[in-house]
């Protein structure tokens, strides 16, 4: 007797040879744990399987419909040019036709293709994945998240009782496609994560009421982001459930740091939060990260399993579970900070150890602008503010002692990239270190006047820097630094 499913293999089969006639050549099928993509050499055709699952119902074509149309509707946010229509499937199981008269016995999304290899899961794969793509990336999803529409006060989208429901829910579905050894080491992670459950739920009430759930994405893995068309884009969106789609922002970076460390790229995950956290300045959500990057490597780990149990060609993939289980397991925090004149390289040397150390910075630059409501790269002075009082100074060092605090907190190793020129404030930031019982370190920056000059106009000319400084503040700095001592 045919099954739904039998019948969907079928048709993909007839859609395969129906659009190999229409391109004059082979097509290829493609296969997710709940779609079949048939790619032509200029498109793309995505059918949904005939099934009833826990998180999603595609079990009627009526369903299936809805849901296309969703995926096209909500992927036109991140790549209306990639996301075309969506069409019928009419006649029959053996000799279907896509659109014209008749009932459609399916539907089916059509997209443009883009070329073999550019998502960023192949990418990082390669050794082709560049920093400059992660970095386009993290701009482009802050952007996108500052527009997107905000949960309602009052819905349960983000609640803690709804976020612990989900990521329970992965825990339970995971359970029965694990072998005894490796369910002994998903109960270990969700001993973890029950043992802060309280500490997170008054976290996730909080984010919640603050704004931080929107609509997102909901599945931003690497294999769900391309580089195509000169841009670096993300797509194949959460259509089926509202509730793994209206989530707080940070679980949608979460799972692309996350996915970064799974394929080996831990260097570039820290510099993808390193640039979307300076965009965001949601240094106040690090608490929730973590978590969110372990729920996130579970999901994939339970997305290959239920592929592998519908019988698909084996793929290799991540080991997600062993991803979590470092995630669990973090290095010690410590609070590093640097010290020099403008120009000696500290921002430089800065983004060189979160990428090697793993370190959440703090920008002294970026957060001074931030208090006056401005962009990381706007011209102050253009704008006729002066943010360089000694109040601002003041508010921008506080800010930056509380952003380190709250980082340190959470678990992180901290790099606060300022000047640090007064004794009075490095010892601030000592004292948060013996008081949060971390270590404490001081990066001291050093060039000669030359060069420091000449980095500091060149800076200034190029532009696209966070730094104001010029020549008259270098003049300013080596008047009044206080060196370091030995105490």
């Amino acid at each position: 007797m045919s099954t739904p499913a039998d019948a969907c293999a079928r048709l993909v089969e007839a859609l395969r040879r129906l659009l190999a006639r229409y391109a004059g050549g082979p097509v290829e099928l493609v296969e997710t744990h709940i779609s079949r993509i048939l790619l032509t050499p200029a498109e793309a055709y995505k059918l949904k399987k005939p099934l009833r699952l826990p998180f999603a119902d595609f079990s009627t074509p009526a369903a299936r419909r809805h849901f296309c149309e969703e995926e096209l509707r909500l992927n036109r946010r991140f790549a209306p040019a990639l996301y075309l229509d969506v069409l019928p499937v009419c006649g029959s199981v053996e000799a279907p036709r896509l659109s014209g008269d008749g009932e459609a016995i399916d539907w089916v999304l059509r997209m443009r293709r883009f070329p073999a290899g550019s998502e960023f899961d192949a990418l990082a794969r390669s050794g082709a994945l560049a920093a400059l793509d992660v970095d386009r990336f993290a701009h482009r999803l802050a952007r996108f998240q500052a527009e997107a529409p905000l949960a309602a006060p009052d819905s349960a989208w983000g609640t803690p009782v709804q976020v612990a429901q989900t990521i329970a829910g992965v825990f339970d579905a995971l359970a029965p496609l694990l072998d005894d050894a490796q369910a002994v080491r998903l109960r270990r992670l969700r001993a973890w994560v029950d043992a802060r459950q309280p500490a997170l739920a008054a976290l996730w009430s909080a984010r919640h009421a603050a704004g931080w759930v929107r609509e997102g994405h909901g599945d931003l893995h690497l294999a769900n982001v391309v580089r195509w068309g000169g841009e670096v884009t993300a797509f194949d969106c959460i259509e089926f459930s509202p509730d793994l789609r209206w989530i707080d922002t940070l679980a949608d970076a979460a799972f692309f740091a996350m996915d970064l460390r799974a394929h080996g790229r831990a260097g570039l995950a820290w510099r993808f939060l390193d640039t979307y956290l300076t965009d965001t300045g949601d240094y106040g959500g690090l608490a929730v990260l973590r978590p969110y990057e372990i729920y996130r490597a579970l999901v994939r780990e339970m997305a290959g399993r239920m592929r592998d149990a519908q019988g698909a060609p084996p793929a290799a993939r991540p080991d997600y579970l062993a991803c979590a289980e470092a995630l669990a397991a973090p290095p010690q925090p410590r609070l590093l900070i640097t010290h020099g004149l403008s120009g000696s390289g500290k921002s430089t040397v800065a983004a060189a150890l979160l990428q090697a150390a793993g370190a959440v910075r703090l920008r002294s630059d970026v957060e001074r602008k931030r208090l006056f409501g401005l962009p990381a790269l706007a011209d102050s002075g253009a704008q006729g503010i002066d943010i360089y009082t000694p109040e601002a100074t003041r508010r921008t060092f506080e800010r930056l002692r509380e952003g380190a605090r709250t980082a340190l907190e959470a678990g992180y190793m901290v790099i606060v990239d300022a000047a640090f020129l007064r004794r009075r404030e490095r010892d601030a930031f000592q004292a948060l270190a013996r008081e949060r019982g971390v270590p404490f370190s001081i990066l001291h920056c050093h060039a000669g006047v030359p060069q420091l000059r000449e980095r500091v106009q060149h800076r200034r000319a190029a532009g696209g820097d966070p730094s104001e400084a010029d020549l008259r503040v270098l003049a300013r700095q080596q008047e009044t630094a206080e060196p370091l001592a030995s105490d």
